[in-house]
């Protein structure tokens, strides 16, 4: 596995921050928000510098009972190859339902929503994830999620969940440690039991982020400071491991960048606590005595350890600072070397499909009957249709309107110029549109169809504003923009006064 050291989500509102912020070994990008053929400036100089990039996907759905979109796989390749990644992650989790395989309307979420831990569930995800695979030119990891719901009948924790798919496909796994505690917080998960689940030697690196608490509910926001329980967590996982990376995500509300640098160093001696830690344990373990007994090894130990995290993140018990990753370990390795998937050898190998693969007919069967669930649950939180049975009404009340405050502030974002049309008057004409019509598709079709919705039905009342807003749906909805030339220009706004006659 390559050593990635620490990091920090690349964002472009602190792109210029992050090029100056001191120890930083590699940044991630999210996957969508990058053109192969149009890289950022920032992101070009951050690889001259020798600075690994990584493209983190969040639309592909892996979890879902779709086969993975050939088009969304084709474009999380071009990135990994235009950044010469050395890996590519995305999230065990689904975003959109329904569709042919329930022969209900498609249902899009825009957010990261949980899959049921189970049999059926599990037997889909390890297909779409080996899909994936095959598809990418390097290897790919997945994510642990956050989630406010649970699904009943569950038949797997999340660590046990997590090893078979691991065990399964060979796929590497990106572990969230911020996940973790929102779990624990909103689903009464115990974050030291997965952890104790996970195969630990199949982690490629892990996020930390902060979140907020409110109501009984942890929200991971990812734009305020990370809370100590989520650093006691990062430092539980280093106690039994050498992390190979570890990332800071921060989306929005950003802080000073001496902010966020200090949490960076915070993040650095919460690993270091670890890495003493297992260290300690280790020469225990080796001397076969009680913890406590032998001071001056500990005092060794400590030291040792505290080199360790101070050389940086990953690497294996004690490897001499610059060692270089062995060839053909398990995992990836940079540069011309790079191992694919399909081409590991050792444990991944050994371990993919140790338990068999499942018949084509059963995992055909296990995807009708998730599709049907999952359209079930998503049709509930977007559509208001009646909630499934065996879950939380109050819960999926709570994550229902999450998800429509998520997509105004996304549509707001993606269409900065609806807010400042409809001024006060935007948040709440937008909640009231979604609560009658579902995202089929993505965030700027939603735009448009907003638009459209509002004149379709006479707003907004003032007819300057009105006006505005039909030039901005005409300007967006037609099969390429209206032209620019003074001629064109000039004509349309003589049909524009002859009609007010």
């Amino acid at each position: 596995m390559e050593r990635l050291g620490t990091g920090i989500g690349w964002r472009p509102e602190i792109a210029d921050a992050v090029e100056r912020m001191p120890g930083i070994d590699w940044v991630e990008a999210v996957a969508e928000n990058v053109c192969p053929g149009h890289l950022p400036d920032s992101l070009r100089r951050l690889r001259e510098r020798g600075v690994t990039v990584v493209p983190h996907g969040v639309s592909l759905g892996l979890g879902g009972a779709d086969r993975p979109d050939a088009g969304r796989l084709t474009a999380l390749a071009e990135r990994a190859e235009a950044l010469g990644s050395p890996l590519v992650t995305e999230h065990i989790a689904f975003v959109r339902a329904g569709g042919p395989l329930t022969a209900s309307p498609h249902l899009e979420a825009g957010h990261l929503l949980p899959v049921p831990r189970t049999r059926d569930a599990l037997d889909v995800l390890c297909e779409n994830v080996r899909i994936a695979q095959d598809a990418l030119p390097v290897p790919l990891a997945v994510e642990n999620i956050a989630a406010l719901i649970g699904w009943p009948g569950e038949e797997m924790t999340e660590g046990q969940f997590l090893y078979e798919l691991a065990d399964r496909t060979g796929v590497r796994l990106l572990i969230d440690v911020a996940n973790l505690h929102t779990n624990h917080v909103n689903r009464g998960e115990d974050p030291s039991k997965a952890l104790a689940e996970l195969p630990l030697e199949a982690i490629a690196y892990v996020h930390v982020a902060g979140g907020f608490e409110r109501d009984g509910v942890w929200h991971d926001s990812h734009a305020h400071p990370v809370p100590r329980p989520v650093l006691d967590i990062l430092t539980d996982l280093a106690s039994r491991v050498s992390p190979p990376g570890v990332l800071l995500e921060r989306d929005e509300n950003f802080p000073a960048p001496a902010e966020l640098e200090h949490e960076l160093s915070t993040i650095r001696r919460a690993l270091e606590a670890g890495a003493v830690e297992r260290v300690k344990a280790e020469l225990r373990a080796a001397a076969g005595t009680a913890p406590g007994a032998r001071g001056d090894e500990l005092f060794a130990a400590a030291g040792a350890g505290r080199r360790e995290a101070a050389g940086g993140v990953g690497g294996g018990l004690l490897v001499e600072a610059g060692a270089a990753p062995q060839e053909g370990a398990r995992g990836v390795t940079g540069g011309p070397g790079t191992v694919r998937r399909g081409d590991e050898t050792g444990a991944a190998e050994a371990t993919r499909g140790a338990f068999g693969r499942p018949h084509q007919e059963d995992v055909d069967g296990a995807r009708q009957r998730l599709a049907l669930a999952q359209a079930a649950l998503l049709s509930a939180l977007v559509a208001g249709t009646p909630v499934p049975e065996g879950f939380d009404r109050a819960r999926i009340g709570v994550q229902a309107r999450a998800l429509a405050a998520k997509r105004a502030d996304v549509v707001a974002k993606v269409a900065p110029e609806l807010p400042v049309i409809l001024g006060d008057g935007y948040r709440t004409a937008f909640l009231g549109y979604a609560q009658t019509h579902p995202m089929t598709s993505g965030y700027r079709r939603d735009a448009l169809t907003f638009a459209e919705h509002l004149l379709s039905t006479g707003r907004p009342g003032d007819t300057g504003a009105r006006r505005q807003l039909r030039e901005w749906w005409l300007e967006r909805s037609g099969p390429a923009p209206r032209s620019r030339r003074p001629a064109h220009r000039l004509a349309r706004a003589t049909r524009r006064v002859l009609s007010r006659r």
